[in-house]
């Protein structure tokens, strides 16, 4: 299989985003096509990706994916905004999911892959939403330590989005919560 005559790649390297000490991985990607959806399953097999959220339109069945016994979530939104609240709740609920309350069979550690088109805009904002809620990081934290493994992601406009987001998930996970009982 090739296509224009060369050989058939991955888009852009996959980018995994993993803080230490924590449960907590994402691997950013860009937008597979059906040509090279092999490759990034892959990629993904590498990582132990037991979700792909894809957050643009689809470019490629799920079939592939299912039969790799990997879940795909769609979450899109358009493209320069912010995340809706119905996919940020959505998103929130997966992460808490899959790093706070389901244990892997294999005993090795859950990975989350997110794709946009290119990768660099609504997937690493996903990625830094959930560093947020879950590490508790500061916003421009988050944004430094995915711009430090994936140059060129979330842009001004992203960047205000993130800095004035208010953390807003109740289910706990990810450091200390506290309750008070009157």
């Amino acid at each position: 299989m090739k296509e224009s005559g060369g050989p058939i790649m991955i888009g852009s390297k996959p980018t995994l985003i993993a803080v230490d000490g924590t449960p907590l991985r994402f691997l950013i990607m860009d937008a597979p096509r059906p040509n090279n959806l092999h490759l990034y399953i892959k990629e993904c097999k590498r990582y132990n990706v037991t979700d792909v959220v894809r957050v643009c339109e689809p470019t490629y069945s799920k079939t592939d994916l299912i039969h790799a016994g990997i879940q795909l979530h769609e979450m899109p939104y358009p493209d320069g905004h912010s995340p809706p609240d119905e996919v940020l709740d959505r998103w929130l609920d997966l992460v808490h999911e899959r790093f706070f309350v389901t244990t892997t069979a294999s005993g090795s550690s859950p990975t989350i892959a997110v794709h946009c088109v290119a990768g660099l805009g609504r997937a690493p904002v996903l990625v830094a939403i959930a560093l947020i809620e879950f590490q508790k990081m500061d916003p421009v934290e988050a944004v430094v330590l995915i711009r430090k493994h994936r140059r060129g992601a979330i842009n001004d406009k992203q960047l205000n989005f993130l800095e004035t987001y208010q953390r807003r998930y109740k289910k706990g996970g990810g450091g200390s919560t506290c309750c008070i009982v009157m």
